[in-house]
């Protein structure tokens, strides 16, 4: 059994074994992070899904109306309309000719890309590098698109990836623990809804089994789902 900290055994002392309101939860969540840090309040859902089904396999973005309290460096790759992402908050801006030598150089200084479909095979021939980074463009997520500069826009704003995983499970941030806790709230509830609102149809029975709040360090604290 690995060893606690007395850190997270300190915090865990102050999480009850029952479920908590979202609301209560989330400030819970921020009152037991222990970084040194401004660490991230993140919500972890245990879905009813068999992911070896395509239909099952949920992946996606939606942007969180107060943002997540992070900066994120964003490189936008793109021939076309280079003035208008620049103007929409893109950190570095790239054509073709460029995105190559930036990717030889191994130098991956930034976030996120976001890319044109137009460019993804300069992209693909550096899968091998990119995809283990998390920084490879999907559709999905809103990251390859005709347009650019409105991606990099929400971007900037803010937006909370999901993606579940081999057991069904998905985890996102949606915020700062320093945020505010009804900016969190509001978040949360916007990434709750759109999970719910992606309910294959092929599920049978409870859905949404489980769902928790915690901080980047700090324990998980159980969402009261019937509320």
């Amino acid at each position: 059994m690995a060893k606690v900290s007395k850190k997270l055994a300190a915090a865990r002392a102050k999480v009850e074994d029952r479920a908590y309101s979202l609301e209560e939860a989330i400030k819970l969540a921020q009152e037991t992070s222990y970084t040194k840090f401004d660490g991230s309040i993140d919500l972890a859902f245990n879905l009813n899904l068999d992911v070896r089904q395509a239909d099952q396999q949920l992946r996606g973005a939606v942007s969180l109306p107060n943002g997540t309290g992070k900066s994120i460096k964003v490189l936008a790759a793109s021939d076309e309309n280079q003035d208008a992402i620049k103007a929409s908050g893109a950190d570095i801006v790239v054509g073709a000719a460029e995105l190559t030598e930036l990717l030889k150089s191994g130098k991956f200084d930034f976030d996120i890309i976001v890319t044109s479909p137009k460019m993804m095979p300069v992209l693909g021939r550096f899968g091998k590098e990119l995809g283990p980074k998390g920084l490879m463009p999907n559709p999905k997520t809103g990251t390859v698109t005709p347009n650019v500069a409105k991606a990099v826009e929400e971007i900037k704003k803010g937006k909370a990836n999901y993606r579940t995983d081999k057991n069904g499970i998905i985890h996102t941030a949606v915020g700062k623990v320093s945020m505010d806790t009804t900016k969190l709230l509001e978040n949360a509830k916007v990434v709750i809804d759109t999970i719910k609102k992606l309910k294959p149809t092929a599920v049978k029975g409870t859905y949404m089994q489980n769902l928790t709040v915690s901080a980047s360090m700090g324990p998980s604290v159980r969402v009261d789902l019937s509320k």
